[in-house]
């Protein structure tokens, strides 16, 4: 397991990390640099709004779905038509909240006509995720990874497109970049469709009561989960855009945006993973497999990267920034320090949540996210109007630690874990090691990227002489699996 595991793992990993790297790090931000910090701050802050009712939208069924099928490979085919029909009629009334939501909270015209399109692409993107979900259960990951990059490769062409035309320069120019989402998710979601078709052989549109509220029962733990994690993970904008005066929130939202941008680029690591993490404990815990030896194996494979990335981005901050971007390069290196650091409370949150979750332990995990939610809200009430979005992004570090921590503790109760004070004490000697390696890398005279990959090849050299990485540990784990 732990080998087959570990090649669909690199594989999926180095599509994504090949092609999203480019659309978001050489296209999302010449897209934000071209419309202005204020223009994409509004978009960003629409994203995260539409994002956090998507309750209404999913209500859990991607990762119950995920899970069942994943036990169930025959559930399939019994299933599929079902869950479609029932995805396509949370999509009209998700909608209707979406637009009334808006209206609610004061949107204007123009807001309400990007949200609606952008509501309608998060409709597509979570459908993806549904039809994904199901080559994930039957363990097509190869077929996965490939469906997973096509909406971002067909997103790059169209910013070629849009970038050389300087359409984007035009006063709603943000609009075109959220139209050639919409053309993108289309192609995707019809690809994943027939690929699927293909595993089914039998589609037939229908709606059954009995059926859907079954799956709306079964799903609503998760659903809820699903709401609570959002809000703690989405409405920092949210609430710098609507709390801030008007051009200040906007700008601030846009900056937080900039410094967000690479958090969500190095956290599709942590989400892929999961997502491939999900089916196979739910598999194992079925057959009542030891999930020990695969949940130290994911932790180093994720920890040693985060911690790399963490503590280098707070020491690059500046550079990098200022690689990235044209303006509010100071305000984003800030809040960049910030919300990298947490990277390693998210790849924590990634791998113990998803064992719980493939464990079925609901309720623990939903007490835990009821509690972020309520934290990361309280301290945004208090920090964003002293601090503006740098106030946001001390919410969402302090909010991640403390749920992270709380996901490990459940998960070593429920598991009866022992607790590898061997592991631990190698995760604290590595970090110091990062630490001291970043400080050493920034004394030395030379250009800043230089240094930046010196002291990424000497972090890991540092932890395979740490021990965090065993050479020897990797071949066997390819030799017997």
């Amino acid at each position: 397991m732990q080998k087959k595991f570990v090649a669909n793992l690199a594989f999926l990993l180095f599509m994504n990390l090949f092609i999203k790297s480019i659309y978001i790090l050489g296209f999302e931000t010449q897209v934000q640099n071209e419309v202005g910090a204020a223009s994409y701050g509004i978009y960003f802050a629409i994203f995260n709004f539409s994002f956090l009712l998507t309750i209404v939208l999913d209500f859990g069924i991607t990762n119950f779905n995920n899970k069942n099928i994943a036990q169930n490979n025959h559930l399939l085919t019994k299933h599929f038509s079902g869950l479609f029909t029932l995805k396509i009629l949370l999509a009209v009334i998700y909608i209707i909240v979406v637009v009334v939501a808006g209206l609610l909270i004061g949107y204007d015209t123009r807001l309400m006509k990007l949200l609606l399109v952008q509501g309608f692409n998060m409709f597509l993107l979570f459908f993806i995720n549904y039809l994904r979900s199901n080559l994930a259960g039957l363990h097509l990951f190869k077929t996965d990874a490939i469906v997973s990059i096509l909406d971002r490769s067909i997103l790059i062409v169209l910013c070629i497109v849009m970038l050389k035309t300087d359409m984007l320069k035009e006063p709603d120019g943000i609009m075109y970049f959220v139209y050639a989402q919409t053309i993108g998710y289309s192609i995707s979601v019809i690809t994943a469709f027939l690929i699927i078709l293909n595993k089914t052989h039998t589609f037939k549109l229908k709606w059954n009561w009995a059926f859907s509220l079954m799956i709306l029962k079964k799903s609503l733990p998760f659903a809820i989960l699903t709401l609570l994690m959002s809000f703690y993970n989405r409405i920092d904008t949210v609430m710098i855009e609507r709390m801030l005066p008007k051009g200040v929130g906007d700008v601030q939202s846009g900056i937080y945006a900039q410094a967000f941008r690479l958090l969500d680029a190095t956290n599709m690591i942590a989400f892929l993973t999961a997502g491939m993490l999900l089916p196979i404990f739910s598999r194992m815990l079925k057959h009542k497999e030891s999930v020990e030896s695969l949940v130290k194996l994911i932790s180093t494979l994720l920890l040693t990267p985060a911690i790399v990335i963490g503590v280098g981005c707070v020491f690059y901050s500046k550079e990098l920034m200022g690689l990235l971007y044209q303006v509010h390069v100071e305000e984003s290196a800030k809040i960049f320090s910030l919300l990298m650091l947490s990277f390693i409370a998210v790849s924590t949150t990634y791998i113990f949540g998803t064992l719980l979750t493939a464990n079925g332990n609901m309720k623990q995990l939903n007490t835990m996210a009821a509690f972020g939610m309520i934290l990361n809200i309280t301290l945004n009430l208090l920090l964003i109007r002293q601090f503006e979005a740098y106030g946001s992004a001390i919410s969402s570090m302090i909010t991640q630690f403390l749920t992270a921590i709380i996901q490990v503790m459940i998960a070593q109760r429920i598991f009866k874990f022992k607790i590898n004070y061997r592991l631990i004490n190698t995760l604290i000697m590595f970090a110091i090691g990062v630490v001291a390696i970043n400080y050493g890398s920034r004394m030395l005279d030379l250009n800043w990227m230089m240094s930046f990959v010196l002291m990424v090849v000497t972090s890991v050299l540092w932890a395979f002489v740490s021990g965090i990485i065993s050479i020897k540990g990797i071949f066997r784990i390819l030799k017997y699996g």
